[in-house]
């Protein structure tokens, strides 16, 4: 986890100039950001995002009970956004985040951040920041813990 996160540090450092604006998306991808905010040391505030609302698979999963505010702290017209995940895999997460986004107001660029990065995309969708490729098998699952010490697991989905 920490090689991945300082993998993922460094190929952000040079995007730094522009003063980009970093977004968690609730839960672990607000603790990715809120580690890498700190490693790159970054002025403006963090912001997070709860795309519970704006997810297009309700029927099937049912409503997230764990609703949470999203926080943007500054407003996001023409500004360049890091958006961060812990795990792309199908990219209906990224999907939702964007749309949420767009509500706030229109970025000039958005760029994506994941901690791991696996197959079974769904829509095209691909993140220009990875920690760590994984392939894993269709019924298992990455799970991330945390969020004092990170932690992911592989766990095998039922049906």
């Amino acid at each position: 986890m920490e090689a991945a996160m300082t993998r993922m540090a460094e190929q952000l450092r040079p995007l730094l100039k522009r003063r980009p604006l970093m977004i968690g998306v609730h839960t672990g991808g607000a603790w990715i950001a809120e580690r890498l905010h700190q490693q790159l040391d970054l002025k403006e505030p963090l912001g997070t995002l709860d795309i519970s609302f704006y997810r297009d698979d309700f029927t099937r999963i049912g409503m997230n009970p764990q609703v949470r505010t999203s926080h943007l702290p500054v407003n996001v017209e023409d500004r360049h956004i890091i958006l961060v995940d812990d795990v792309l895999h199908t990219g209906r997460t990224i999907r939702a985040a964007l749309n949420e986004i767009f509500d706030y107001g229109r970025p000039a660029s958005v760029m994506l951040a994941c901690l791991i990065e696996r197959d079974g995309r769904e829509l095209p969708v691909e993140a220009q920041v990875v920690g760590e490729h994984m392939k894993l098998g269709k019924k298992e699952h990455i799970k991330l813990l945390g969020p004092d010490k990170l932690e992911l697991r592989v766990q095998e989905v039922n049906g």
